[in-house]
């Protein structure tokens, strides 16, 4: 079956644009679009999609309050943001209302098919260069934090990697472990902080003081 696909945007052309990039796609399907927030939420309820490709900002109701009302009806519909400006607070807001996924709009049309075909499948997505500015700003003195009591030292290491925005090719290297004992590692991590993916993960770490903003 096909994957289908909300767009929310303000913006015309942005929608027709899109359309465009993933009517050309096998297994994805367009089949509703808004103008605004608050008709986004109503097509959402209608048609519960798989993924909603939200802008932030629009008129009557915003993409993040218009996600946090998708997401708390609990249909399986998953939000990746889209939006022109790159700022952190748009990002870690977006991710507090539970968005999957947070893409520039200036990224590749390759990057916009991978994005609905990732969160679709359950996991998460940042676009690299919002996930680079984001932890170029975090304190790199993580390893003094707190570990949370659930975790035991290595998955704390794990978690704090993870925070970074590293791989798990990176944690690996980095924690001079092999791949599989970072999956399970990871795994591990998610299970007992009862966070959806890795994505939720560097929010995790951010509210609790693991990793800090401005260090």
């Amino acid at each position: 079956m096909s994957l289908r696909v909300v767009l929310a945007d303000d913006q015309d052309l942005v929608r027709a644009g899109f359309r465009v990039i993933l009517g050309t796609e096998p297994g994805i399907e367009v089949v509703g679009e808004a103008g605004d927030g608050a008709d986004a939420v109503e097509l959402v309820a209608r048609l519960r999609p798989d993924v909603v490709l939200m802008d932030v900002q629009m008129p009557r109701m915003d993409g993040l309050e218009a996600t946090r009302r998708i997401l708390a009806a609990g249909d399986g519909t998953r939000v990746v943001i889209l939006t022109t400006f790159d700022r952190e607070d748009y990002l870690f807001e977006a991710l507090q209302a539970g968005a999957s996924g947070f893409l520039l709009k200036n990224a590749s049309p390759e990057d916009l098919v991978e994005s609905v075909r990732v969160v679709a499948r359950g996991d998460a997505l940042l676009s690299p260069e919002v996930t680079r500015r984001v932890i170029a700003r975090f304190s790199t003195g993580a390893r003094e934090r707190t570990r949370p009591p659930e975790l035991t030292d290595r998955e704390f290491e794990v978690l704090v990697e993870l925070a970074k925005g590293a791989s798990n090719a990176e944690i690996a290297a980095s924690l001079y472990l092999g791949e599989t004992t970072v999956k399970t590692h990871v795994s591990r991590v998610l299970a007992k902080l009862g966070l959806r993916d890795r994505t939720h993960a560097v929010v995790f770490a951010y509210e609790r003081g693991i990793v800090t903003p401005g260090g």
